[in-house]
């Protein structure tokens, strides 16, 4: 594992604890938003793991759309790296990042307890096959 994907998979898991300390302090459009992109800079980390890069050369930058297309086509659907069940979490998640930061209709308890549940799936899944690789 290079540095570099260290440091995104220690991101990925400080924002997953900010959403869990959020979710205890009732503040729910937070754990959507801390959910999102600790699933995000995991996927990044996976995707950078194995050697995918953002196309447009040695200055591009991940997008959203960029990094759940990658993932889901190339580590879930092609080369089977990570369960089906994933393919759905950073849409979904993105979608209820979307209604907490940009809406006035707020994220409920039950919708951060779901999204808290996908995001701790999600960075399970990566942490193990980043043990399993040698």
């Amino acid at each position: 594992m290079a540095l570099a994907d260290d440091i995104l998979l220690a991101k990925a898991e400080a924002a997953l604890l900010g959403a869990e300390s959020e979710f205890a302090a009732g503040r729910y459009d937070n754990v959507a938003n801390r959910c999102y992109y600790a699933c995000f800079q995991a996927a990044v980390a996976a995707l950078e793991a194995v050697g995918i890069r953002p196309s447009g050369g040695p200055k591009a930058r991940w997008t959203h759309a960029g990094v759940e297309a990658q993932f889901v086509g190339l580590l879930i659907n092609r080369r089977k790296r990570y369960p089906g069940r994933l393919r759905n979490v950073l849409p979904r998640l993105f979608l209820i990042r979307q209604q907490a930061d940009y809406t006035r209709e707020r994220v409920s308890e039950a919708e951060a307890r779901l999204a808290l549940r996908r995001s701790r799936d999600f960075l399970a899944a990566i942490q193990n096959d980043r043990e399993d690789d040698p």
